[in-house]
């Protein structure tokens, strides 16, 4: 049955046939496409050189045929076809050859031959042999159907890739037939230009020609590639209306489309329709449909139905079965299809094989992966490809850069996938080194033009923080999408460029590239690193407007307002996410977190526990911090303790962030254990171990622990060397932190930060090694910043260095004026020296420009609450009763241990008598009178202050801890100090 379709409502799209055997005249080509084609087969290099086609015309004078020559006629055709049919294309040329150089031909049809040969080139993308029988067909002058054989032409050329010489042939073919309209459809669909199919569609039924079963497929193909679910359906309709629906093929394209489109019960309504169910590419369109939209689980049920059926199954079926089983929690069900895999015929089947490999990957288990890699005879590309990128995405680097090297030893040629794949290797790895050697395998191989290598470029450079080629490889490209320039932007945020980064996004805005979340989301990374509210509302205001407000840009907006301190902002954003996602929460709590807003951050942490979000290890690595920051050590166990109740491993961030929870918490005992239990352990573990000790006044162990780090064969980087002279710098181990300078430098070539020039500065302060500190400043090779002059003015005001402090006090000014605290430092000096003129003036200028310091704090931790107290505090609702206990307590060392309070500490112009009272009220003998009160005998009391301990205040707990036989942990701006019967950890140096 033919029909003529009537118009759609869109770009039509009309189907498509299969070609049948009408025969018409053949109207010879165009003499400018004979030259061509001609001149470009005489000096072809292809299979096997074609005979003189003139021998042709012998065929033409024979006489008329009688049964007997028929019969051998077809005899001889026959056997032709079977060669073709066989696929061997030296035979088939051969046998073709042999047709027109036998000096007694057969009586056979030419076109019959050609059409065999040439449907046989477009099985194998054979396109130099498919020109040279075209050449044949040209030089040839008999009188044959053209129309047929221009229509097999339109079909190989469009098999093999060769679009546009499909087209020319199509567009000189005056009486077209509905096969030539349906083999110049599926090449449009073949070469990707589905809407060109579409766009044919309708011209043809404009033409008046009339569409059949065949046309379908086709049009179908490129509804599926466009996700056109309209058209899609549309054509569905047709297929209803005029009979074509309930036809095997047309279905299989309706489910695939359909599939494709993201409408999979569509997809199954179908397939459960069919009366018939004999056909095993029914189930492998349906079983794959399923893999493909995500449910696996329906995809493996329908595998087993399938082998209930007295069906052959093919390697489509099982590449489908496998694919549904791409995901860790199904690899015992893929283990399974492998087992059935290995005793059926296709174990060898390269296209089953990549499938296994790919499965093994997708659920990391690289070792089987690489057993069927070793096993496989005929590795393609896909096998090699497959392998590479199984590494790079279970983040086995090293392992992936070595693969890539043994894939290149072995012969194999790297393409596209195989470039870009290890291109990300190398971003990952920051190696800079193996990145320009990929770039310059990727020119060699004629790839640095693709747009998509030229994105990873961009992207890798940008990895290995080389700006300058990043840049140029941007600008050299071509083609640019909105990826590039999303790439381009993120790099330049990434590698501090941040205002640049503002500059490229408005100028592909000029350019008119489409700017899609992730644009805008690269843009805000950009202001997050400036910190600038201004650019961060301009963003928000621009994706207001354009209506791109998704949930991730929505989390993002949370970060970059929390980013640049304005958690209110933040807030309200967060309260405008419905639903909230796991990012959302854990977003907003890393907002309160990284603005000192740990309580906050840590109820609204019990909150989404009770909405029921499933937790992940990046909210937990927030919260210990949380806890960590308040030093709230029943509040870190408890996350402890959910996160090994919900089965988290103890690895990576998560694992550092618990060594650092307990460390900052006060307990170095728990952190020690917790970092021994780590299997796996990282740089970024033992390096917050280092930092405990060193916290913790552990100098000696910090160094041990590093000696035991480069035995582990770690190499230590820039936050290392930062811990261990952090660590010296608090055990008063001069020597070791001036080597550890040096070591930096000259065996590990890492070039110092400031801040670590700071710490140098520090230990030589709080050794009173002033002098030295002073020629270190003013001879060192960097300008020295505020951090360092603020070091050695703190170190000055302890030994009352008046000639160095002055000068660090003008320099600390000049530098920093804005931060607060420096301003109450340089007063502080100059009252420790009784020049309350000078100390005065320094407060005047601060409070002249708004500035105001944080108050004193401390706080302690009882029960499952957290108290905090201020300097003379009376707002606690036990404020009489603390008073009290604070009252005996000082009473009791005045008469047991002679204390006398060290007036020195108080830098007030005021009398003897206020200064005493003011050293009684200080915060953290408030937060001790309450530890004493809350707490039963021998517990330990922990308290955290947000200052740096007063030496009156160290005297105190000393005492405490003696005469109360309590031990007491202090942590205060600088360290922890460890009072214990008497005895601070930091021996009175801090």
């Amino acid at each position: 049955m033919s029909v003529r379709p009537p118009p759609l409502n869109l770009p039509c799209a009309y189907t498509l046939r299969a070609l049948r055997a009408e025969q018409r005249s053949f109207v010879s080509w165009s003499n400018s496409l004979m030259a061509t084609l001609t001149q470009h087969f005489h000096h072809s290099n292809s299979l096997l050189v074609l005979s003189n086609p003139t021998t042709l015309k012998k065929t033409q004078k024979s006489p008329p045929l009688q049964l007997s020559d028929f019969y051998q006629k077809n005899l001889k055709i026959l056997s032709f076809k079977d060669i073709c049919k066989h696929g061997n294309l030296k035979e088939a040329f051969f046998s073709f050859s042999n047709l027109f150089i036998d000096p007694n031909p057969p009586h056979f049809w030419p076109d019959e031959a050609y059409s065999s040969v040439l449907e046989l080139c477009a099985s194998k993308k054979a396109l130099p042999q498919g020109q040279q029988i075209h050449a044949h067909v040209i030089k040839s002058d008999a009188n044959y159907d053209s129309a047929f054989l221009s229509t097999k032409l339109v079909f190989m050329y469009g098999q093999c890739g060769s679009f546009a010489i499909a087209k020319s042939v199509f567009d000189t073919i005056t009486h077209k037939t509905i096969f030539t309209w349906n083999a110049m459809i599926g090449a449009y669909v073949t070469n990707g230009e589905p809407l060109g199919a579409l766009e044919l569609y309708q011209e043809m039924g404009l033409s008046g020609h009339i569409v059949d079963a065949y046309t379908f497929p086709s049009i179908i193909k490129s509804c599926a590639l466009l996700k056109d679910l309209s058209i899609g359906a549309q054509i569905h309709g047709m297929a209803i209306k005029y009979g074509y629906s309930s036809m095997v093929f047309v279905v299989n394209a309706l489910v695939t489309m359909y599939s494709k489109c993201n409408d999979l019960n569509a997809a199954l309504k179908l397939f459960d329709k069919m009366t018939e169910k004999e056909d095993v590419v029914s189930w492998n369109s349906i079983i794959l449909a399923c893999a493909t939209n995500g449910q696996s689980m329906e995809a493996l049920e329908l595998f087993r139905e399938i082998q209930k059926f007295d069906l052959k199954i093919n390697t489509y079926t099982f590449v489908a079965a496998l694919q549904g089983c791409e995901e860790p929690s199904l690899m015992k069900l893929g283990m399974e299809i492998h087992a059935a895999i290995l005793k059926s015929s296709h174990f060898l089947d390269v296209y089953v094989a990549n499938a296994l490999l790919v499965m093994y990957a997708r659920c990391n288990r690289m070792r089987e992966a690489a057993k069927i890699f070793d096993m496989m005879d005929g590795k393609d590309n896909v096998s090699w490809n497959s392998m590479l990128s199984g590494f790079v995405q279970n983040r086995l680097f090293e392992e992936a850069l070595q693969f890539f090297y043994n894939m290149l030893d072995s012969g194999q040629k790297p393409d596209q996938v195989s470039i870009i794949s290890i291109l990300a290797t190398s971003g990952q790895l920051g190696n800079l080194l193996n990145g320009m050697e990929i770039h310059a395998q990727a020119i060699k191989n004629g790839l640095n033009s693709d747009l998509q290598v030229g994105n990873s470029l961009v992207d890798m450079y940008a990895k290995c923080c080389c700006t300058d080629y990043m840049d140029r490889v941007f600008s050299n490209m071509l083609d640019k999408d909105f990826i590039s320039w999303t790439t381009i932007i993120a790099g330049n945020a990434q590698n501090n460029f941040q205002l640049k980064a503002l500059d490229l996004f408005r100028a592909a805005q000029i350019e008119g590239v489409e700017v899609d979340a992730m644009m805008i989301g690269s843009a805000l990374l950009a202001c997050s690193g400036l910190k600038t509210m201004s650019h961060v509302k301009e963003i928000h205001g621009y994706m207001l407007r354009r209506g791109s407000y998704d949930t991730v840009l929505k989390n993002t907006i949370v970060d970059v307002y929390g980013e640049c301190g304005n958690t209110e902002y933040a807030f309200r954003m967060f309260e405008l996410i419905e639903p909230k996602d796991i990012v959302s929460w854990t977003s907003m709590i890393s907002c309160y977190d990284h603005n000192g807003l740990a309580n906050e951050a840590i109820n609204l942490f019990y909150l989404m526990c009770k909405t029921g979000i499933e937790t992940d290890s990046i909210a937990l690595v927030s919260i210990l911090s949380a806890a960590a920051s308040l030093s709230a050590l029943k509040k870190g166990k408890e996350v402890h303790g959910f996160l090994i109740r919900k089965g988290f491993i103890l690895e990576k961030s998560l694992a550092s962030a618990l060594v650092d929870m307990y460390s900052r918490c006060g307990s170095i005992e728990n952190s020690y254990k917790v970092f021994n239990f780590i299997k796996e352990k990282d740089l970024i573990s033992w390096t917050s171990m280092i930092n405990a000790f060193g916290m913790h006044g552990r100098g000696k162990e910090a160094i041990e622990l590093y000696e035991s780090m480069k035995n582990s064969d770690f190499l230590p980087d820039h936050v290392t060397f930062l811990a261990l002279l952090y660590a010296c710098s608090h055990s008063g181990l001069i020597d070791e932190g001036k080597r550890f300078l040096e070591i930096m430098k000259l065996e590990h070539q890492l070039d110092p930060w400031p801040e670590h020039y700071a710490c140098l500065v520090d230990l030589l302060g709080r050794g009173n090694h002033l002098k030295e500190a002073i020629e270190f400043v003013t001879t060192m090779g960097n300008e020295p910043n505020a951090a360092i002059w603020c070091a050695l003015l703190g170190a000055c005001r302890v030994h009352a260095n008046k000639e160095i402090g002055e000068i660090a006090a003008r320099k600390l000014l000049e530098l920093d004026s804005e931060n607060p605290g420096n301003y109450i430092l340089v007063s502080n000096f100059f009252s420790s020296l009784e020049k309350w003129k000078d100390a005065e003036e320094v407060r005047t200028k601060m409070k002249g420009k708004g500035l105001k310091k944080n108050p004193a704090c401390s706080w302690i931790e009882v029960g499952c609450k957290i108290h905090s107290f201020i300097a003379r505090d009376k707002s606690h609702p036990q404020t009489d009763e603390i008073y009290l206990k604070l009252n005996q307590v000082i009473e009791k060392l005045k008469r047991e241990r002679n204390y006398v309070a060290d007036t020195k500490y108080v830098l007030h112009n005021i009398g003897e008598k206020e200064k005493v009272e003011m050293l009684y009220g200080h915060s953290e003998r408030l937060a001790l009178a309450f530890g004493l009160i809350k707490t039963s005998e021998g517990t330990t009391i922990r308290i955290t202050k947000n200052l740096r301990v007063c030496g009156d205040c160290h005297t105190f707990c000393k005492l405490v801890s003696k005469i109360f036989e309590r031990e007491i942990v202090v942590r205060d701006a600088n360290r922890f100090h460890h009072f214990e019967d008497g005895v601070c950890s930091c021996k009175d140096f801090w």
